[in-house]
């Protein structure tokens, strides 16, 4: 078992190093979609334990916006990707270069949003795999709107059990005046939590 308390501050910068390619490889992407120039903000980028994550989210009963990956191959693990209501009608928006008057998620909206969490998370994956050398694949994306209590329930009850580590990246995006703020959580299972950690040169 993995003693985070003893884990250097290798790690942190290693993981710093993620959520910076990561978010500009996204960054890119996103401008790419809406033909825009988008900025990123520097994201914060920490090692959390599952039962803190509820914390990042705040009121357990604020609705969000989740979207669910199984990560496969040479890590096994899960990936939530969280918008509170305000980024997702920000970010669905921007998308379809509307005014900010509408205050409701249609159909077409999660299509979207389900679209931008599958390539933002994609840019995560991809560049954890370029850092460790592991494979990675992402299943199909799955999006619901739900308190965020529930939200995290999700893993554990569609998957089963989860790991005890979550690698937890906020991201920021701004278009303008509009300012887009989600949440990934990178949960891989416990073996593929030290087989990255290993990976990455941290533990041995």
């Amino acid at each position: 078992m993995v003693d985070m308390n003893n884990l250097n501050s290798i790690l942190l910068d290693v993981l710093k190093e993620l959520g910076n390619i990561g978010s500009g490889n996204a960054a890119t992407a996103l401008a790419t979609m809406i033909d825009k120039k988008v900025d990123m903000r520097v994201p914060q980028v920490k090692i959390l334990e599952f039962k803190d994550v509820g914390e990042i989210l705040g009121d357990s009963e604020t609705p969000v916006v989740g979207i669910y990956f199984k990560m496969s191959d040479e890590i096994e693990g899960n990936i939530m990707f969280v918008l509170d209501i305000d980024s997702a009608l920000n970010l669905t928006n921007m998308l379809f270069g509307r005014s900010n008057s509408k205050n409701e998620l249609d159909e077409m909206d999660m299509s979207a949003l389900s679209e931008v969490g599958n390539i933002l998370s994609a840019s995560y994956i991809n560049s954890l795999s370029a850092l460790t050398g592991l494979k990675l694949k992402l299943s199909v994306p799955s999006i619901c709107v739900d308190m965020a209590a529930a939200i995290l329930s999700v893993p554990a009850v569609q998957f089963g059990h989860i790991g005890e580590h979550v690698i937890f990246i906020e991201t920021q995006f701004e278009e303008d005046d509009r300012l887009i703020t989600g949440d990934l959580f990178l949960i891989p299972e416990v073996d593929s939590f030290e087989k990255i950690l290993s990976s990455l040169g941290v533990v041995g």
